[in-house]
């Protein structure tokens, strides 16, 4: 069981961040903080399912509320006493779990800074300098502490001095990498900032289909632009992101077209087309299959969504 003095002494800064998030979240949605680059705000009223999106390499902390994350085949769920990490770009499918007008879904993220991680990976005592384990989900949960509670608040204080941010802000996102690196989800980050590890290889190619998924892909030639064989590359890319190279483009497609139908109101046709599909009777059955509803239907549910919300 828990030492109950853990969550005594996260008390008064989550409650504090509370206020804070509260204060500058905004109605509902995310907000990205101009003045703290790489700080993302999130409050949402009520549940919500089947929602897809892209997470950078960041790390979350839930204030209020839980979230399902799914990641290829795999879920996990987290909530207010455990934070997560993404340690490189990836696909998701998410779901709000426990959000109410009275007691908001509230969440803080922060982007990670990998030259600040490799510097500091260097920095750390030797006990604590663990070499990266082998290939893990690049995503993963990691009890929450009351110093990195801490420091997430005292980020966010600064918002209320912006003349601080310049001096202070790097200071204390490198104390939240610190944080992070001597946790137990540390391995995640250790996996990827070191360079001549698989991982690292496996997220550079990431980031390189990332940038090019309409195009027809082909696995050999990002296995060998990285620098692997296709077998280990295909086994190395699965181990971390719980897909295969050509179900994490389907995935990425799919969420962005998506996204354009909903937010540049395109139709199902052109934004098949626009994000590299030939054929729309092959988009509308993977979006189908994917969102569990072909993409009109889908599309006018999302939008049908926050107009209930307002009534």
């Amino acid at each position: 069981m828990p030492d109950p003095s853990i969550f005594d002494a996260m008390r008064a800064p989550r409650s504090s961040l509370t206020r804070r998030i509260l204060a500058r979240a905004g109605d509902s949605g995310v907000r990205q903080l101009t003045e703290l680059p790489g700080v993302m705000l999130m409050r949402h009223d009520q549940p919500a399912v089947n929602s897809c999106s892209m997470y950078e390499p960041c790390v979350a902390v839930i204030v209020q509320g839980s979230k399902r994350v799914v990641l290829g085949s795999e879920s996990m769920s987290y909530g207010e006493n455990h934070y997560l990490i993404a340690s490189m770009d990836l696909p998701v499918k998410t779901a709000l779990l426990q959000a109410s007008p009275e007691r908001p879904y509230l969440a803080v993220a922060l982007k990670l800074d990998w030259r600040d991680i490799a510097s500091l990976m260097l920095e750390m005592p030797p006990a604590m300098a663990r070499k990266p384990e082998a290939d893990t989900r690049a995503m993963t949960t990691g009890a929450l502490t009351a110093p990195l509670l801490e420091a997430f608040d005292r980020l966010l204080a600064l918002l209320d001095q912006p003349e601080d941010i310049p001096a202070l802000a790097p200071l204390i996102r490198r104390e939240i990498h610190y944080r992070l690196l001597a946790g137990e989800a540390g391995a995640r980050l250790r996996q990827i900032a070191t360079v001549d590890t698989q991982s690292h290889q496996v997220a550079r190619a990431i980031a390189s289909l990332n940038t090019r998924f309409a195009e027809p892909l082909r696995v050999e030639t990002l296995a060998r632009e990285v620098g692997m064989s296709l077998t280990t590359f295909h086994h190395h890319f699965k181990s971390l992101t719980a897909m295969s190279p050509l179900q994490y483009q389907k995935q990425l497609r799919l969420t962005e077209a998506r996204r354009l139908m909903l937010s540049d109101r395109l139709d199902a046709s052109t934004a098949a087309f626009r994000v590299g599909y030939e054929s729309p009777s092959q988009f509308s059955r993977e979006y189908r299959r994917m969102f569990g509803a072909p993409p009109s239907r889908d599309i006018a549910d999302l939008r049908w969504q926050p107009e209930q919300a307002a009534a």
